[in-house]
């Protein structure tokens, strides 16, 4: 197995870049989830108290301005002026620390991808409604192994995510939301509705188990194709990671238990309908991260008891590999 552990610096600024990361989305959400603006306006002679909404200028009134109306709107200002130097410093030493990971050459995720999952963490839509289940799942395995798995190809064009939301509800973001705001090319492939693209051609493709489907509100788009799949990737204990973007920021990815990833992976090498050339790829990635967890994620045990909870048509995947596991210390 190719398998390399980080280094004990690039360890360090992983686990740096996490918390800096956090600190900042704590900041970035508490300040988006403030008011748009507040402003006191003149009207008729009398001042009123008017809440800004949006970028356009939107306005609504909140009465007449009285000490109690002052004295909110003074809160207000202090808050927010708190919340943008923290914000500001937070985010310096969130580049500080991307740059550092880069300079380290820690594995990395595109730049289209980052903003998506930055948007989705922000709008708390990443982990309650949806995860990473394609190829860029292998740069938060990496992590999570503290290592380098070089065995696995890690190129993709695209960006995959699976919706996980049990239940539909009209108050939370959606998916559509989430996209524009990442980006405001982005539009939906008539061709594949389960598909979206922005002006620069970077594809995001969108998946489901069908047990949640009907977790997306019926006018969000683009509309996931139910996979049986899918349901694999449900099980277990999702891997939560902070990685670095080729942009020099860093997004924080949701992504499958990497044994139940790796197993799919190895049934669809197998899959008769797949495409022959994604065939290679898959086999070789469900391979190198099954081996990265045997050697170096022991917390998601490979045992008697993990394959018992396996479907018959995933044994005999696991079956083969554990034949010819590698060794470990």
């Amino acid at each position: 197995m190719n398998f390399k552990p980080f280094s004990d610096e690039q360890a360090r600024v992983i686990v740096n870049l996490e918390q800096t990361y956090q600190v900042w989305m704590e900041a970035l959400r508490a300040l988006n989830e403030m008011p748009y603006n507040m402003r006191i306006k003149e009207v008729s002679g009398r001042e009123y108290l008017y809440e800004v909404t949006d970028r356009r200028g939107s306005m609504k009134s909140k009465g007449p301005l009285d000490q109690e109306k002052q004295a909110e709107f003074d809160v207000y200002k202090a808050e927010k002026a708190e919340l943008k130097e923290r914000l500001s410093g937070s985010k310096d030493a969130l580049k500080e620390q991307a740059s550092l990971y880069r300079a380290l050459r820690l594995p990395m995720l595109p730049a289209e991808a980052g903003k998506i999952l930055r948007e989705a963490d922000r709008l708390r839509f990443l982990g309650h409604q949806a995860m990473v289940v394609g190829t860029n799942a292998l740069i938060a395995y990496a992590l999570e192994a503290n290592g380098f798995i070089r065995d696995a190809p890690d190129t993709t064009l695209d960006f995959d995510m699976a919706l996980t939301g049990i239940e539909a509800d009209e108050d939370r973001p959606t998916l559509w939301k989430v996209l524009k705001e990442a980006d405001l090319t982005y539009s939906v492939n008539t061709e594949r509705p389960f598909q979206a693209r922005n002006a620069k051609a970077y594809e995001v493709e969108i998946l489901s188990a069908p047990s949640r489907i009907s977790g997306q509100v019926l006018q969000d788009r683009p509309r996931p194709i139910p996979l049986p799949e899918q349901e694999w990737l449900l099980n277990g204990r999702p891997v939560d990671r902070v990685v670095g973007v080729r942009d020099g920021e860093a997004a924080r990815m949701v992504v499958p238990d990497p044994r139940w990833f790796a197993l799919q992976k190895l049934w669809m090498a197998e899959k008769r309908e797949r495409d022959p050339q994604k065939k290679p790829k898959d086999r070789k990635q469900g391979n190198a991260v099954l081996d990265a967890v045997w050697v170096a994620m022991r917390h998601y045990p490979l045992d008697e008891e993990f394959c018992k909870e396996l479907p018959e048509v995933l044994k005999p995947h696991f079956e083969r590999w554990d034949a010819k596991k590698p060794q470990r210390d």
